[in-house]
């Protein structure tokens, strides 16, 4: 048995994204932040997932870790270079290693051109094959994804959906990436394709090695495909470990709503009064706290650290009181456990 460390293809520590949000002539910008001290790692053949709802900085994340945004603090590490400042010989180097795959399959390929010009156009940029050789990789890319190798010949209006996606992955995978950044790739496509296209996913990536930071708010498809789980909220992150520990026993009161809402995967019911706040103007103490069912004075107050907790991560105060998986917290008084 290997006894090495598994490798880490992505790594960020205290990630930040902060705009600065115009609010008049004569007034001075808000600041926004959309992503504050967000820190994970990611494995080679490992799939991270960040769930929440709109709005929590899911696709922030995802746009800092694809190098489409620069952090505005913190530090973020692919493939073992700085990717926050990365040295210039490698510059190159980490724009190949991580891909993305968009949401839209429909606005996701150019309408005008053929799909053999959409998947050689990465590496007639990128590398000094020639024609010949760009025209055979992308008709083993279209066969690795499930199409004909004669499909190179068409244009994207003539595929479906699900078609679609799978050209848009094998597009992301012309340059062996080594991190895929997924964002809700699945979410506009019907039940029975997204079955498949998660099984394509998954393939790929028992075949690749690849590692994905994988963007939904539909937590059934995150139970389907994920390994470790990183639930935000308002662009904090307020539990985060094991797929299996998260989904047998959440800890936190926002991600216990999320599986009560979620059909099949909690036999509860909780209902969340009140609107997501206002990211330019966030509750002083916990981010949850104007909505959580067991807010306590102490919540309104003091924002929770992410700490260690039955092998996970979880940022609430009261977190131990759910280790029995039947506590209650009354919202009007002391914490209580169930009897």
């Amino acid at each position: 048995m290997s006894d090495a460390s598994p490798e880490i293809v992505a790594e960020a520590r205290n990630l930040q994204r902060t705009y600065a949000v115009r609010r008049g002539l004569f007034r001075a910008p808000a600041q926004l932040r959309a992503v504050g001290d967000i820190s994970f790692r990611l494995e080679r053949g490992r799939t991270l997932a960040v769930v929440g709802e709109s709005g929590c900085g899911k696709s922030t994340l995802a746009r800092m870790v694809a190098l489409i945004e620069k952090p505005t603090a913190g530090q973020l590490t692919l493939i073992g270079a700085d990717a926050v400042a990365p040295p210039a010989e490698r510059k190159r180097e980490l724009r190949q290693a991580v891909q993305l795959v968009f949401q839209n399959p429909y606005g996701s390929l150019n309408p005008r051109k053929k799909i053999a010009t959409v998947l050689e156009d990465p590496l007639a940029i990128n590398t000094t094959l020639g024609k010949a050789e760009r025209a055979e990789k992308a008709r083993e890319m279209l066969a690795r994804v499930g199409l004909r190798p004669e499909y190179a010949n068409r244009y994207p209006h003539m595929f479906s959906g699900g078609q679609r996606q799978r050209i848009a992955i094998a597009r992301a995978l012309m340059l062996s990436p080594r991190l895929l950044v997924a964002d809700e790739p699945v979410s506009a496509l019907d039940v029975s394709i997204q079955a498949q296209v998660l099984n394509l996913l998954a393939d790929l990536q028992a075949e690749l090695g690849l590692a994905y930071l994988f963007i939904s708010h539909d937590l059934g498809v995150v139970r389907h495909i994920a390994h470790d789980v990183l639930v935000m909220y308002l662009g904090h992150a307020v539990e985060q470990g094991p797929k299996s520990r998260i989904f047998a026993r959440p800890l936190h009161p926002y991600t216990q709503a999320l599986l009560a809402s979620t059909p099949g995967l909690s036999s509860q019911r909780i209902v969340l009064k009140g609107e997501l706040p206002s990211p330019l103007n966030p509750p002083a103490g916990c981010v949850f706290s104007t909505r959580c069912p067991h807010v306590q004075p102490r919540c309104r107050e003091e924002r929770p650290a992410l700490r260690a907790l039955d092998e996970r991560l979880v940022a609430c105060h009261y977190a131990e009181q759910f280790l029995d998986g039947a506590a209650v917290v009354r919202a009007d008084g002391p914490v209580l456990a169930a009897s």
